[in-house]
């Protein structure tokens, strides 16, 4: 069975920088697609990132595009999220999830969820 396990959220000021990681086990990585959705207090779960299982290919929602970057280290089966140029809006709990045919933006192809990470943005 796929765990996903992630970390790095916490409190930041506007302007700043977070990683969050994503472990995953269970499964071969390096077939799945991965992807980064958030939820904000009281919102829909939205798609922030996703990236194919070589790494080659990324899609970012718009609202991140340019300031969040998503990549994969298939050795250490972890996939992360650099964000950069924080906003209050970012804030939200950050979730990881693994395709296992393909890659994309919409939730509902996604396999396997991890718990979420916190992020909170001051202004």
């Amino acid at each position: 069975q796929v765990q996903l396990v992630e970390s790095g959220g916490r409190l930041v000021q506007a302007g700043g920088s977070l990683r969050l990681s994503c472990v995953f086990s269970g499964r071969s990585f390096n077939h799945y697609g991965m992807g980064w959705f958030r939820q904000a207090p009281g919102k829909e779960r939205e798609f922030v990132a996703t990236i194919s299982w070589s790494g080659g290919s990324t899609i970012y929602a718009d609202s991140v595009k340019g300031r969040f970057t998503i990549s994969r280290d298939n050795a250490k089966n972890t996939v992360y999220v650099q964000m950069n140029r924080l906003k209050p809006e970012d804030t939200a709990v950050y979730y990881c999830a693994a395709d296992e045919r393909t890659y994309g933006d919409r939730q509902e192809f996604y396999d396997y969820w991890g718990q979420g990470t916190q992020v909170t943005v001051s202004s």
